[in-house]
Formats: structure tokens, C-alpha cells, sequence
């Protein structure tokens, strides 16, 4: 089934193929199960979420969203991103307009098309959690998207800093400041290595174990 469509506010394909496929780098097969253009979703901003990465979109009367629409994902799909996006934010359907031209970053120069039904995520964990500003989508390429997107040497660093930390749980030293740091992921447990790709990550190791019994 590859009904379903999506508006994804984030916009860097790399991060949708880790979540729907594992990998940030997926097969050449995987790549054309999804269609991927430029769209603008009116009446709602974006904001950077406090102390993360990550953005969100909320309803705002003037305001639009330059992001991309996703087509080809499937149910299982659907059920990735839902646990990828987690309980911050809720799936609701909205219409969106592609854009046949795609202008500079503030909107100038783009050319509407064809008015689209789909769903995106919307943030539901409270405005009083959000910066004021708009979120940086060439910021967070430039320096925040490898850890969403991962690497062996920023995993090994991942992984050495949080054996040090509970280690320092376990030897009862310092509990606050370990319990403190273990919870400042900016990625929200959405990252390469995070516990939300985690929980993905087995139930793809499910998936594939119950297709080979």
C-alpha cells in the first residue's frame, strides 16, 4: 500500500530514509519507493523546540512552511515516523500547495501549484516549549545533522561519553550532574544513536528474524 502522503517540515531526506529504512544511505531500489518534492504549507510556523535540534510547526494564521511532500510511504512507514515523532507532536491532515518553483530561503520567487491533502506532525507538548525564532534549516544541515544521520567516530563518542556517565551512576558520585547530562540529548532520542531509533531499530531486527522463520 503506498497511499499515504506526508508533509515533512524538516526537510532532509536523509533523516526520512534513516527512519523509514535504517539507513541514511538506502538502497537505489529504496530511493524510488518515495517521491519527494518542494511544498509550502500555509497558516502555521516553525520554531526551534528549546534545547534541541529539532522543529516544530504550529498553527499561525500568517505565517507558511516551506517543506517537502512525501510520496510512496507505507503503512509501515507511517508507523516509523509515528514513533520517530513520538508523543510531542500529533499526526493531522492539512492541505498544502507544491511548489512548481521553488524560491529563496524567505519564500521569494515561489511558484504554487496543485493543492494537496496530506498529513503532517503538528506540536501538541505546549508553546511555552518552543524558542521564538524561526528554526534554521541551514544551520542544522551544517552543524547538527550528523548526529541525526550518525558516523563511527561521533558514535564511538556517543558511546564512551554515556559508559562514563553511568559509571558514575553506578559508583553512586555525582548522581545529579550524570542523570542531568544523560537527559541534554538534543536530538530528543531521535538522533543515529538515540533511544527512539533504538526502539526502531528493533523492531526492524524483529521484522526481519520473523521473515526468515
Amino acid at each position: 500500500m503506498t497511499q499515504p502522503t506526508s508533509h515533512d517540515s524538516q526537510m532532509e531526506p536523509q533523516v526520512l530514509y534513516r527512519v523509514c529504512y535504517g539507513s541514511s544511505t538506502p538502497t537505489s531500489l529504496q530511493k524510488s519507493l518515495l517521491t519527494i518534492r518542494p511544498a509550502i504549507l500555509h497558516a502555521h510556523c516553525r520554531h526551534r523546540v528549546l534545547d534541541r535540534d529539532y522543529p516544530a510547526i504550529i498553527p499561525s494564521p500568517r505565517d507558511s512552511v516551506r517543506g517537502t511532500y512525501v510520496q510512496g510511504l507505507t503503512s509501515r512507514d507511517i508507523f516509523r515516523l509515528d514513533v520517530f515523532e513520538g508523543d510531542e507532536y500529533e499526526r493531522r491532515k492539512v492541505k498544502i500547495r507544491l511548489l512548481d518553483v521553488k524560491g529563496n530561503e524567505s519564500g521569494e520567487g515561489n511558484v504554487e501549484g496543485k493543492e494537496l491533502e496530506v498529513a503532517t506532525y503538528v506540536w501538541v507538548a505546549g508553546e511555552e516549549e518552543l524558542e521564538d525564532g524561526e528554526w534554521d534549516f541551514g544551520e542544522f544541515r551544517r552543524e547538527k545533522m550528523q548526529r541525526w544521520i550518525g558516523g563511527r567516530e561521533e558514535y564511538d563518542g556517543i558511546r564512551r561519553t554515556h559508559l562514563e556517565l553511568w559509571w558514575r551512576l553506578i559508583l553512586a558520585t555525582e548522581v545529579d550532574e550524570a542523570v542531568k547530562a544523560c537527559d541534554e540529548d538534543p536530538t530528543g532520542g531521535r538522533g543515529a544513536y538515540g533511544s527512539i531509533t533504538d526502539k526502531l531499530q528493533s523492531e526492524q531486527e524483529a521484522e526481519a528474524w520473523k521473515s526468515a522463520t
